[in-house]
C-alpha cells in the first residue's frame, strides 16, 4: 500500500497573507502595493516546481519586500 499523501496549505496560506496585508490598518498607510500571489513555476514549460509561495510587499517609501510561504 502506498503511503497517505498529506495535503499543503501553501495556497491558502499566502492568500491569507496577501488579505491581511492589503486590509491593513488605514490609519497608518504603510503598504503602497502587494502583488498576487505568484506560483514557483518552471519558466518555459509552466509546470509546478515546488509549493512554495511569494508575494512583493512594497512600502510607502518604495522599499520591495519578498514575502515567501513554503512548506518544511
Amino acid at each position: 500500500m502506498y503511503p497517505r499523501a498529506q495535503l499543503a496549505y501553501c495556497d491558502y496560506i499566502a492568500e491569507q497573507c496577501r488579505q491581511g496585508i492589503l486590509n491593513e490598518n488605514p490609519a497608518q498607510d504603510l503598504v503602497k502595493d502587494c502583488s498576487f500571489v505568484k506560483f514557483d513555476l518552471h519558466p518555459t514549460e509552466g509546470y509546478m516546481l515546488s509549493t512554495t509561495k511569494t508575494l512583493t510587499v512594497t512600502d510607502k517609501y518604495g522599499k520591495m519586500y519578498k514575502v515567501t510561504v513554503e512548506e518544511l
